[in-house]
């Protein structure tokens, strides 16, 4: 299948609930978080989406959280990206996983890095990050650690080397609290 006929054939299945834009591989459908799994199915089983490849979430800031999943078409040679969008207050979205079983693992982390809930999953739980770890690393607001300035043991700050050369003035990275890392 061609562009436009991917593109016809989810606004026929959809109608104005749709959006589509081509992409350099295939075609991107942006779906209402309503239809999500209806719309997976569809390119599951109308277009011969037959290969899952991965699915992410993408932190849009004031938009929330899009999740995106990248289907293809072993059969058809056809790429698509099925995206929807959830509220940042309350990231809800109904599993993928009794449509493409390899969604469970991807969903897993999206649910720990962005800290979307997938409603209906079957296992649910942390994939990568240790126990005890509060927060989800991948959201914009997330401030790391690693961004906070520390002071390397015997470093010298220019001016400090008796050359002359002006100090310069101590920024914080962005994001990172006033109270966090060394205290001049």
């Amino acid at each position: 299948m061609n562009v436009a006929e991917l593109t016809d054939a989810w606004t026929a299945r959809l109608g104005d609930e749709v959006t589509t834009e081509e992409t350099t591989g295939g075609l991107a459908v942006g779906v209402p978080a309503e239809v999500w799994v209806e719309a997976l199915t569809f390119a599951r089983d109308e277009l011969a989406c037959d290969y899952f490849d991965w699915l992410t979430g993408v932190d849009e800031v004031e938009e929330g959280f899009a999740v995106v999943a990248h289907l293809y078409s072993l059969e058809l040679r056809h790429h698509l990206l099925v995206r929807t969008r959830v509220p940042r207050d309350e990231p809800r979205l109904a599993t993928a996983t009794a449509v493409y079983r390899g969604a469970d693992w991807h969903e897993r982390e999206t649910f720990e890095m962005f800290g979307v809930v997938f409603d209906g999953h079957p296992n649910l739980i942390p994939l990568l990050l240790p126990d005890g770890f509060e927060g989800h690393p991948l959201r914009k607001d997330f401030v790391l650690a690693s961004r906070v300035a520390k002071p390397w043991p015997g470093a010298k700050e220019p001016g400090e080397s008796g050359h002359g050369a002006p100090s310069r003035r101590r920024v914080r990275p962005p994001g990172v609290p006033d109270d966090w890392g060394p205290h001049a």
